[in-house]
């Protein structure tokens, strides 16, 4: 059609869709990169004015990736208990790895919550300070200490710590060696603060000799029979379940004429099991 000198020709369809596309690609009329969502413009992934990343794959949030040679190591099943981990003192760095061995045994009680305020400039500061200890009842006890501002963020993080300090407990008789063991090998004392605490091995049908703090602690660790001896400020609770950990640990310190006879060592398992931990790890 002609109008004067002017010619109208009905628009091109190809160019249309072809512009359409492009905005689209590049987050619709917004400004800003629609691709990775970080402009106003809605694009695949982000949404609105943030920085949106979207979810990587649908990878589940709880399934455990090590970061550690030992994790690699354990969820691999290259270590068959936890004893292989006492036994060449290896650092534990995750709780996972205790979960992996000792999760349907292991039980957490919280011993003691406690504020502690911190003077500042602009009043008093208070947080939480928590005590929780884990143990299976089977040689195995863990305690942890945490201070946070909230109560349940303090005793999730005493949990952690204390599942990563966990040590075992070595158990013995009193008199004839008959059945399972039931009480300490030997005499023992673990002490922190003014607080010293004594476990000394008592007879079977004794029961334990000791404070409620103290049942529970010891019962959590598997021992049946015990007397307990305390000295120093025991009312501070802290201190005297620290002192009875450390007691507890300290088991295994001593050289019995059960343990002379000689062990034939094997390869650590980071020396055996070495082709396995120079693989890259594909996450």
């Amino acid at each position: 059609m002609h109008i004067g000198t002017y010619t109208f020709l009905p628009p091109d369809l190809s160019i249309l869709q072809n512009n359409n596309k492009m905005s689209e690609e590049r987050g619709g009329f917004g400004r800003g990169r629609g691709e990775r969502g970080r402009g106003r413009g809605r694009g695949d992934r982000g949404r609105g004015r943030g920085r949106g990343r979207g979810r990587e794959g649908g990878r589940d949030e709880n399934v455990w990736v090590p970061v550690t040679k030992l994790g690699r190591l354990v969820k691999e099943g290259k270590i068959g208990s936890i004893e292989e981990i006492f036994l060449f003192s290896i650092p534990v760095k995750e709780a996972e790895i205790i979960d992996y061995f000792l999760k349907d045994k292991l039980q957490d009680e919280v011993m003691k919550i406690m504020p502690v305020q911190k003077q500042s400039s602009a009043g008093q500061r208070t947080r939480f300070k928590a005590f929780v200890a884990v143990g299976d009842a089977a040689g195995h006890i863990g305690l942890g200490v945490k201070c946070s501002s909230e109560v349940a963020t303090a005793i999730r993080g005493a949990i952690l710590a204390a599942k990563l300090n966990i040590a075992p407990v070595r158990r013995g008789y009193w008199g004839r060696k008959a059945s399972a063991p039931h009480t300490v090998p030997t005499k023992v004392t673990g002490k922190c603060g003014s607080v010293r605490v004594r476990l000394i091995p008592a007879p079977r049908g004794t029961g334990l000799v000791s404070s409620p703090a103290g049942k529970r602690l010891l019962s959590m660790a598997g021992i049946e029979d015990c007397y307990t001896s305390t000295r120093g400020h025991t009312r501070t609770m802290g201190n005297f379940i620290k002192a009875l950990f450390y007691a507890l640990r300290n088991t295994y310190g001593y050289l019995e004429p059960d343990l002379w006879k000689e062990n034939v060592l094997t390869a650590a398992p980071f020396q055996e099991h070495t082709d396995f931990l120079s693989k890259k790890q594909i996450k």
